[in-house]
This record gives C-alpha cells, structure tokens and sequence, in this order.
C-alpha cells in the first residue's frame, strides 16, 4: 500500500493507495513546526480507527510546496513506518517530462505531479486548472511537455484579501450566488457576486486566451477543492479529477519502484 503525502500551503492530505485506486484519505492544516511525532499520533489513530495495520504500508511519497515540512515527514516515514520516503522530483522520483519554461527549477512539484497525471490520462494539448490556495493553469503540450502557466490568486485568498482591507465589509461563505443576476441587492450579495462570477470571468477570459495562443484544440481539466462548485457554472472544463495531484503522485510512485 502507499501513503501519499500532498503538502500544500493550506493543507497536507494523506491518502493510501492500493494500486491507481484511493483506499481513504485524511487532512490536516500545514504547519511546518509539526513534528514526525506529532504527525504520526494523528495518523496511525486514524489509521487504526479505519482498521489499517501501519505494517500495510510498504512505499511513501512526498510531494511538498512547503520546504520545512518535509524534514517532519521524513521523520515519520523512517521511525513508524520504516521506510525513506520518495520526495517528488528527486532521486528515483525525479520529474521524466521535458519543461520548456525559463528556469524548470521553479516548476512546484504539486504542478508537476499534475502535469503527470493529466498526460497520462488524457491525450493531445492540455490546460490544467487547479484550485488551491493559488489558482494555477498548467499547460502541457501533445507530447507530455510542460510548457508554462498562469498563477492567480486563490478565491479564498481574494476573498481574505477583501475582508481584510476594509472596515466594515463582513467575511462570507464560498458558495452559489443565489441566482445569475450580477446586480446585488444587500452587501453580502455584492461581495459574493463580485468573488465568485468575478472568478469565473478570470477563468474563461484566460482559457480563451490561452486558445488563442496555443492555436490547437486544447482540454481544459479542473482539480481541487473548488473544481466542482465551479463546474456548474462554466463550459469551459472537458473534465474534472478532483484527485488529479494525488493520481499524479502514485503513477510517479510507480514509476520509481521500476527504476
């Protein structure tokens, strides 16, 4: 079995693999100060309440956005589980795509192990977006390639921004505005008409962009948390995988094991 460690800016999720396929998963907020000790109290409870013997485990990879995280995670690895974890693109789980950008020494590995899995499921020009604490689009090309991407703020992280840097503006819920008129009535409606069909007018004016300028046909995959409420309320995604950076991060898993 494999445990997958996605360490984002917001969240680390662990998930077990048998196989493609995920058994459960668990979060849990990122704190880089968390030690192995701690992180194991709160996994192998969790393991054992879903009746998981830690034994089960036989490979680990680490994908992390955090740098101070991953010392921790090691730590867990080697002392309960009894195994050096694979670190998203280093060693035997280094990146075996070409990235076409500027400097690939730059290129996230939570992008990366996306790049990966979309490549490997879907066929011809890709655009992955996915919702995090940042918003990323991801462009691969036909053969597999990284070729660059957009970086926007989250809707989370616009909204904190919002309510933050004002006075008397109140903190909402991301959710479904009430109908599709942008003329809002009270306050509470404004903001969220402002954030979240705001949202969606970044997203399809850069998916229309991004047409424009790769001038081939292109799928457009959404993964993340927010993926499907927002699926509802565009066109513009031929698919969504909410799990597509965790698939990413077993078909390297495999990978690995065969080099």
């Amino acid at each position: 079995m494999l445990l997958a460690v996605d360490v984002g800016n917001t969240n680390v999720v662990f998930a077990l693999f048998e196989g493609r396929e995920i058994r459960t998963r668990w979060r849990i907020a990122t704190d880089p100060r968390r030690t192995g000790d701690e992180y194991a109290v709160w996994l192998l409870q969790l393991m054992a309440i879903e009746g998981i013997d830690r034994n089960a485990v036989t490979q680990m990879i680490v994908s992390t956005v955090v740098p101070r995280a991953r010392h921790n995670l090691e730590v867990l690895g080697e002392k309960y589980f009894g195994l050096s974890p694979l670190i998203a693109g280093e060693g035997r789980a280094s990146w075996d795509f070409p990235i076409d950008v500027d400097d690939p020494r730059t290129l996230g590995a939570d992008r990366a192990v996306n790049v990966i899995a979309a490549h490997t499921f879907w066929q011809g020009d890709l655009v992955v977006v996915d919702f995090g604490t940042a918003t990323t689009f991801e462009v691969i090309d036909f053969n597999g390639a990284y070729k660059g991407g957009i970086i926007a703020p989250g809707i989370n992280l616009s909204l904190d921004a919002l309510v933050n840097n004002t006075a008397k503006l109140p903190r909402i819920a991301i959710e479904t505005p009430r109908s599709d008129a942008v003329i809002g009535r009270n306050t509470e409606d404004q903001m969220l008409i402002g954030v979240f069909w705001g949202y969606v007018a970044m997203m399809e004016g850069l998916i229309a962009r991004l047409r424009s300028e790769i001038g081939r046909p292109i799928k457009v995959i959404a993964t993340g948390g927010l993926a499907l409420l927002f699926d509802e309320h565009t066109e513009i995604f031929e698919a969504v995988e909410p799990d597509l950076t965790l698939k990413g991060m077993a078909i390297l898993a495999e990978r690995a094991a065969l080099r």
